[in-house]
């Protein structure tokens, strides 16, 4: 099922309310002006609300699904539908708001 594509200006959270920011986009592809996201490309969350806990907070997350027939510098790129998964957590990201026009399966 196509899925809008993710682009640096996506709004990503962890399953905790923290911001999630891809660490390398891909220049050379560009969407509404901004880079898209390969599934290569780690998040770095900030601002976990387990940081206040005694559980140690999100840090990172890494994608495990991304497209399977679009591309991007040969690596798959990420959808909204993608699925990743936080450390040390184990919990997932969650694609709040992105780009509606370019649709990847």
């Amino acid at each position: 099922m196509p899925a809008p594509v993710l682009h640096l200006g996506a709004t990503v959270l962890c399953a905790h309310a923290g911001p999630a920011q891809p660490i390398s986009p891909f220049p050379r592809v560009l969407l509404s002006g901004q880079p898209v996201v390969t599934q290569l490309s780690p998040y770095g969350i900030t601002g976990c609300s387990l940081a206040s806990t005694s559980s140690p907070p999100c840090v990172t997350g890494n994608w495990v699904v991304a497209a399977t027939r679009v591309k991007a510098g040969g690596a798959p790129v990420l959808t909204a539908s993608s699925t990743a998964v936080c450390v040390p957590t184990g919990t997932g990201l969650n694609v709040v708001a992105v780009q509606p026009r370019v649709l990847a399966t």
